[in-house]
């Protein structure tokens, strides 16, 4: 059960190799959101520590000492952006939520546009950016993702399913039924809603620092959403199978043809080779992909947690919650 709304927003922020982003990133949410009227001293924003390698925590500490609306959750384990995400949903009580990254790319001057989309009506809104200002192969590997999760999860067409994104209550309760290790948020918010909402903002350079969303990260991103919430990919490799399982039908019926047609078999070597290489390849697929599955499958049963919570600050402790909701990294 999901504490009482005492805020008009909470947002969450992940937080990894960020100390020297922190507190200009608190600066200018503090400007921007106290010129919103309604916001004014009204809301809350919680960093989530990802047991970043410097000392963001301690930059989060000072900041909530300065700042009383400042909140923090220090994560024992690596747990990765969705999972650090799931760790502050458990603990906002706004109204509406908001999701940014930590390092000034995504601008809190823009937080106002989400928020005037998602009153006319939205449940979500995504910020969409204008130029991305990322790695070329992270753009093409966005594009890719963007395809995949189009096909596996019925993305609607030309939503970009960004990080910086707005939400209501009620979707963020939804999200935290959820308790499974594998945390995909995007592929949370499409399983239980469609009435999702774009707006067109710019991308800024990182503040300082370097990205830590390694192509590991990204991959591993990625089969999240491939696997949690489709069984697309077990079809795929059950058509590869009946393919190739067909070709060699056919194959075979030729060779019977040719042993009766011609007076002697041609030399084959490098063809059966190459073909017990492919069908070969097929197979340890398909086994890799199942494998996947019932792997995901044992560590779900084995109630395995999204993420452990070492320390907080700012946040009322409420043992029940904390117990129900600690979760560690899904590797």
């Amino acid at each position: 059960m999901h504490e009482p709304v005492s805020f008009a927003l909470s947002l969450v922020i992940p937080v990894y190799g960020s100390e020297k982003v922190l507190p200009e990133l608190v600066a200018r949410l503090h400007t921007t959101l106290n010129e919103i009227e309604s916001l004014r001293d009204n809301y809350e924003v919680i960093f989530v520590c990802d047991c970043s390698p410097d000392h963001s925590w301690h930059a989060i500490e000072k900041l909530a000492s300065d700042y009383p609306w400042v909140r923090g959750i220090s994560l024992r384990m690596n747990a990765g952006q969705h999972n650090a995400l799931m760790a502050g949903f458990a603990q906002t009580r706004g109204k509406i939520i908001v999701t940014m990254d930590d390092d000034l790319q995504h601008s809190p001057s823009d937080i106002p546009a989400l928020l005037d989309e998602l009153e006319k009506g939205r449940d979500v809104v995504y910020a969409r950016f204008k130029k991305r200002q990322h790695a070329s192969w992270k753009i093409v590997g966005s594009r890719i993702n963007d395809l995949v999760a189009g096909y596996l999860m019925q993305k609607p067409k030309g939503l970009y399913l960004s990080p910086f994104r707005a939400m209501k209550a009620a979707i963020r309760n939804d999200i935290l039924r959820y308790q499974g290790p594998y945390v995909y948020v995007d592929g949370l918010i499409l399983s239980v809603t469609r009435n999702i909402g774009t707006v067109d903002v710019n991308h800024h350079d990182r503040f300082a620092g370097d990205s830590g969303y390694s192509f590991r990260k990204s991959l591993s991103l990625w089969l999240k959403m491939a696997t949690s919430f489709s069984i697309v990919p077990l079809r795929i490799t059950s058509l590869a199978g009946i393919c190739f399982s067909g070709l060699g039908f056919l194959l075979a019926l030729l060779l019977i043809i040719q042993k009766f047609t011609l007076d002697r078999m041609p030399i084959g070597w490098s063809s059966l080779i190459v073909t017990i290489l492919i069908v070969g390849g097929v197979q340890l697929l398909a086994l890799g992909m199942l494998g996947e599955y019932l792997g995901r499958v044992l560590l779900t049963l084995n109630s395995r947690p999204q993420y452990v919570i070492g320390e907080t600050v700012g946040i009322a402790s409420n043992p029940d919650r904390d117990h129900a909701k600690s979760q560690v990294k899904a590797s």
